[in-house]
């Protein structure tokens, strides 16, 4: 059971915040909102905690087939807004998913800006797709343009909010051992700066963390990618931003088994006064668009820590 939380954890979180506890009982693993991680500036109605605990449950769903159960998933609204896996025995079914599963991360580099086959797009959306969420894949250049204009619109309102710049300094770990200490936290490393003091690190962080250079690199990044993710659940409620978390693992599970890089631009999403003009501009009627995602091939990147298992436990 303890394996299983292990592989839960090592689904993406906000900042690496790891917002999650896990209770494990007799026949069942429930994941429980850590509302003690969680990020108010950037993530004010936990969106994207809850998104982060589907990804979890992704992830113990895949570990649990294929170490011989199989799984009931159950969203406790009215209670504790858990999510209650019930495992039962059953043969054990390895997948290529689960596979992934150590392998998966989110590579906040630059990718080859080379397109990608349409068998590998419809295993992406494929992957992607199931219970009230879905995926729109963009690939076509002008659109993915536009893509990067609300990227930049949103990364700009944020970075004018020194709240926002706060509590994203707050979360990066400037070296290793900072990184090791905390066990949380976005590793400077991982985004190709380099590994310095924390006093220092905080000290460049203010130099060269501005609006400008950030967005300059949003524009590198969304112009080298191979197109653009969006995932748009039917509703918008708690229970749909697990099901986003599950089907954006899946998603990205299936892309580190095509050697396929991703990682979130989701700044259009975030910025309350820019989504509607972001669902208008993907033709939505209804729901919501949860997730803005790049995708493409790349290197690999330093990655983030976990904490420890004992660490999670209630």
């Amino acid at each position: 059971m303890l394996e299983l939380v292990r592989y839960a954890t090592l689904a993406p979180s906000s900042h690496n915040t790891q917002c999650w506890r896990f209770r494990v009982e007799s026949g069942s693993i429930s994941i429980l909102p850590d509302f003690q991680r969680r990020c108010p500036v950037v993530d004010p109605d936990d969106h994207h905690l809850f998104v982060s605990l589907g990804c979890a449950t992704e992830n113990l769903v895949q570990a649990a087939a294929a170490r011989g159960f199989q799984s009931t998933v159950a969203f406790n609204s009215e209670g504790d807004e858990s999510v209650t896996i019930a495992l039962d025995p059953a043969r054990p079914v390895g997948s290529p998913l689960f596979n992934a599963i150590p392998l998966r991360q989110s590579t906040r580099g630059a990718f080859d800006g080379k397109p990608l086959t349409a068998e590998d797009l419809r295993l992406l959306e494929e992957a992607a797709s199931g219970n009230g969420v879905r995926v729109q894949l963009l690939t076509e250049r002008g659109a993915v343009e536009q893509v990067l204009e609300f990227v930049i619109a949103g990364n700009t309102e944020q970075m004018r909010d020194a709240a926002f710049v706060q509590e994203l300094k707050d979360w990066v770990r400037f070296n290793g051992a900072h990184a090791v200490r905390t066990g949380d936290g976005l590793f400077a490393g991982s985004s190709g700066n380099p590994s310095v003091p924390v006093w220092l690190g905080k000290r460049m962080f203010d130099l060269f963390f501005t609006e400008d250079a950030e967005n300059d690199k949003y524009s590198r990044h969304v112009r080298s990618a191979a197109g653009i993710a969006v995932f748009v659940s039917e509703r918008d409620d708690k229970a749909s931003w697990i099901e986003v978390g599950r089907a954006f693992q899946r998603f990205a599970l299936q892309a580190t088994l095509l050697d396929i890089r991703h990682a979130h631009l989701n700044q259009p999403v975030e910025v309350a006064s820019i989504r509607p003009a972001f669902a208008g501009f993907l033709g939505l009627t209804g729901g919501r668009p949860d997730l803005v995602v790049r995708f493409g091939r790349g290197p690999l990147m330093p990655r983030s820590l976990r904490r420890p298992i004992e660490t999670v436990l209630l």
